[in-house]
């Protein structure tokens, strides 16, 4: 067996380090819970009666107390495309339960909002805190004490983060998360950004728009570019919250179904009643967190899980930061291009030998943690084989070689020696730079800084022709504090069309950019942000700021003098609009990006 990459246990040894204090503290809630907390042995007869009253046929069987009852957290609704397809899986759950004598409920459902519908507009100041906000409803769900383990559905950006946040409260209850899968390939991806600079230049209408994108978003399941939905389910692979390879199988599939199937099962398999006890709270380790971030960097994942993942660590008592993403970036090879990143979709990325492919070649090289507590029946080693139907029965059959080299390489042969996820750092603060799609010619950008406080100044501008030069576009006031940090996708084309005229473009903010992030350089979660006195805030239109992956460098290039000197200006006036108001509460307490910006585990964390 190759012994694990020096610089990963190096940094894995840093995080059990600095984590020491807190971990313990996590572990001695979770076996609190196990024993004197959230179960139903601590109910009353009023209470148990209340918990089965609509039971139905399984009234008897959690009646008396004998079975594991499983609690369904559910992010259904069927204005998302990726979670339509949940509507039935309870059903499916109850059925699959009964087969082996135990018993299904709805613990509860929580929102699950779109980023692709609300990109660009007011309700994208919601975005990041729904995370929290799911969290909070996970946590009201599993509060009845009915439930010996959790079957948590939930797909998307800010939904599995939320539910593992609120469920690792729970951490004593054996956990799988259960995906849905991505919709079937529409247009191809290079098609659909053609047509989006056309329209940003004015030179095709909203029809042919709509037309684009309506072939490229279809139907039911997630959608297909490589994103932060489909780096949720990369993730909960590489740290063994799902069942083996379920994340990229479409939905309405035969297998899909033998898959949510033996999730039922093995839930139930692992309870703490039996010889195989393995509770989330344990599962979700340093281990599995550095997991998850070896899997951003080897498959080009989504820049907001640069905020997500620290976020989760906390739920479970573990402390990271980017210095640690980026260490792990420097080691860690680029194993796949799936869009924007590459030409292929996340199915072509899954019939190429995916996400099973990808864990194997780290493993066998030594790049990833072997030994951790998955759900499945041995270490991660199994997550590195591939789901098949073999006479209608759900098996699993190693993946011998990548069957798309233009998709997946061997470690032997990467398609980059690192993770492309850089860290900045200077007098600006600290942020994160994604350059796995970034031509290497473009890493470093030196240019005057045009600033702005609203993205949609920025397009103003853009369509006046006022940024027709090298320039770094600089947004400010959109962090957390300020309005809850929406992504600022929708300045993807109007960057991309300018630099595709030949100008010198990258993108500073102290906001987030869509996990989708492609071929303009973007300097993005710049921390500490402008309100509150980040030094994004003292620049000025002009100011020639070098953003620089090379070195790792972020600065304004400006008289030290002069510099000190500056005021920051006043932030805009807080959003009172289409219900941004009412999360005035976690704009006003969150931290800063790199520690998660949560307000509920910053404020947690000052209680204990």
């Amino acid at each position: 067996m190759t012994d694990l990459h020096p610089v990963i246990a190096k940094v894995t040894e840093r995080i059990v380090q600095r984590s020491a204090a807190s971990r313990l503290k996590y572990l001695d809630l979770i076996e609190r819970g196990r024993d004197a907390g959230t179960n139903r042995d601590q109910l009353s007869c009023g209470n148990l009666a209340h918990g089965f009253a609509a039971s139905g046929e399984d009234k008897a069987v959690i009646r008396t107390g004998r079975a594991m009852n499983i609690g369904i957290v559910t992010s259904y609704n069927d204005m998302l495309s990726a979670h339509q397809p949940y509507g039935r899986y309870p059903e499916q759950i109850k059925i699959a339960a009964r087969e082996i004598g135990v018993t299904a409920q709805v613990a509860g459902g929580v929102p699950a909002m779109c980023d692709g519908v609300t990109q660009g507009q007011a309700g994208m100041d919601l975005s990041l805190f729904s995370r929290d906000t799911i969290a909070l409803g996970t946590a009201v769900a599993l509060s009845h004490a009915m439930f010996e383990g959790t079957l948590l559905l939930g797909i998307c950006d800010k939904i599995v983060p939320g539910l593992l946040i609120g469920a690792l409260r729970f951490g004593h209850l054996p956990t799988i998360l259960i995906p849905a899968g991505p919709m079937p390939s529409g247009l191809a991806n290079k098609e659909k950004v053609r047509i989006r600079q056309l329209y940003a230049e004015g030179k095709v209408g909203r029809e042919e728009l709509l037309e684009s994108e309506s072939a490229s978003y279809h139907g039911a399941g997630t959608c297909t570019f490589y994103g932060t939905a489909n780096s949720n389910q990369m993730m909960m692979e590489m740290m063994g919250l799902h069942m083996p390879g379920a994340a990229f199988v479409n939905p309405g599939t035969k297998l899909r179904s033998e898959l949510t199937r033996a999730a039922t099962h093995r839930v139930a398999d692992i309870g703490w009643d039996g010889d195989d006890y393995r509770p989330l709270g344990h599962c979700v380790d340093e281990k599995a967190i550095v997991n998850a971030i070896i899997g951003l960097m080897a498959t080009g994942g989504s820049t907001n899980h640069a905020i997500h993942v620290p976020a989760i660590a906390r739920a479970a008592g573990i402390h990271v930061d980017w210095t640690d993403f980026a260490e792990i970036s420097d080691v860690v090879p680029l194993l796949a291009r799936v869009y924007p990143n590459g030409s292929g979709d996340v199915n072509h990325f899954h019939a190429a030998g995916g996400t099973a492919y990808i864990i194997r070649e780290l493993l066998d090289n030594g790049l990833l943690h072997r030994d951790i507590m998955t759900v499945a029946r041995a270490d991660l080693t199994d997550y590195g084989k591939e789901p098949v139907l073999e006479d209608e029965a759900l098996t699993w059959k190693d993946v011998p070689a990548a069957r798309d080299d233009a998709m997946l390489r061997p470690v032997s042969n990467p398609f980059s020696a690192d993770g492309g996820m850089k860290l900045l750092q200077g007098n600006l603060g600290r942020c994160v730079m994604k350059v796995s799609a970034v031509d290497p010619v473009r890493w470093t950008i030196e240019a005057p800084a045009a600033v702005f406080q609203d993205q949609d100044d920025v397009l103003r501008a853009f369509k006046a022709g006022e940024l027709e030069r090298d320039v770094v576009v600089v947004v400010r006031f959109q962090g957390p504090k300020a309005n809850g940090m929406p992504e600022l996708h929708k300045l993807t084309p109007a960057l991309g069309v300018l630099q595709d005229r030949g100008f010198k473009v990258a993108l500073l903010t102290d906001g987030r950019m869509s996990g989708a992030s492609g071929k303009v350089p973007a300097a993005i979660h710049l921390s500490p942000e402008a309100l509150g006195g980040g030094p994004i805030g003292k620049l000025r239109d002009g100011d020639v700021v070098r953003v620089c992956a090379e070195t790792g460098t972020v600065e304004a290039l400006v008289d030290a003098a002069t510099w000190d000197a500056r005021d920051i200006p006043a932030a805009p006036p807080p959003p009172y609009d289409t219900g941004r108001e009412l999360f005035a509460l976690f704009r006003h307490h969150s931290d800063l990006a790199e520690q998660g910006a949560s307000p509920i585990l910053a404020a947690m964390e000052s209680e204990v």
